[in-house]
């Protein structure tokens, strides 16, 4: 009988043991506070998820709007596809934070803490030093 007929071997997972799982220790309980504080994150990043993903959605319906009738972007072939790359796209930015919405949210939503401030601030006064030093204006 022909090789290629034949049934594929059947290949278990490991799944590994649960000898890994002995002598760990149990992971700390939250609190009520940082329960609330990862709800409010992940409910701020998914907003920020949203908002982008709407955004870019309206800028994909504008630019076939202003296409002309034979373009390319009249067509409405992969919009699926499209829309789906364009929520994949709007999930990594909002994931860095890529926009600071979330961290706008945070901001108003959690007391001020360290971890909650963007990761890029400057103060005004920064910024002013930082574009006196720019070697294109020597």
């Amino acid at each position: 009988m022909d090789s290629r007929f034949l049934p594929l071997p059947v290949r278990k997972l490991d799944i590994g043991t649960d000898d890994a799982k002995i002598g760990q220790a149990a992971p700390a309980p939250q609190t009520e506070e940082a329960r609330y504080r990862d709800k409010a994150t992940g409910a701020a990043v998914k907003f920020e998820s949203f908002f982008i993903a709407q955004t870019l959605h309206k800028m994909r319906d504008a630019t076939k709007a202003m296409a002309d009738d034979d373009s390319i972007y009249k067509d409405s072939i992969n919009s699926d596809m499209l829309d789906m790359a364009d929520n994949m796209v709007a999930d990594q930015l909002a994931g860095r934070r890529a926009f600071g919405i979330a961290d706008a949210i945070l901001r108003q939503l959690l007391p001020a803490t360290p971890d909650v401030t963007p990761a890029a601030t400057a103060s005004p006064q920064e910024i002013s030093v930082l574009s006196k030093k720019n070697p294109t204006d020597a």
